[in-house]
């Protein structure tokens, strides 16, 4: 479970910043070399390694070098990690809606 905790706590770490998440969007279109997925941000590219080391550290990304290119693809196995956590979380907040809607119904007197 420790384990499954640290996943989680990696990979959300990894989403809790607006350009990792927008590294990951452009990432859903294909591979792409970090030169490419720097250049919409206005940062020096060390800053923005930076960035994609916290995203394959956490598993959501990996990267290939060829030559003097760097290369990063999407690891949506990783991102699984995060949604079924999610998901697990959904159906806690769901059924204690239900509990509650339940409650206030028993609580109102019948309707004509």
């Amino acid at each position: 479970m420790a384990v499954a905790a640290a996943s989680v706590n990696a990979v959300f770490r990894a989403l809790a910043d607006p350009t990792r998440r927008s590294v990951v969007a452009a990432l859903t279109r294909g591979p792409a070399s970090a030169t490419d997925l720097a250049a919409p941000f206005d940062m020096a590219l060390p800053s923005f390694i930076q960035h994609l080391r916290v995203l394959e550290e956490s598993g959501v990304v990996h990267s290939s070098k060829t030559g003097r290119v760097r290369t990063y693809r999407l690891q949506p196995k990783r991102l699984r990690v995060a949604e079924t956590w999610l998901a697990s979380q959904r159906d806690v907040w769901e059924a204690r809606i239900d509990r509650f809607d339940r409650y206030v119904s028993d609580l109102q007197p019948d309707a004509p």
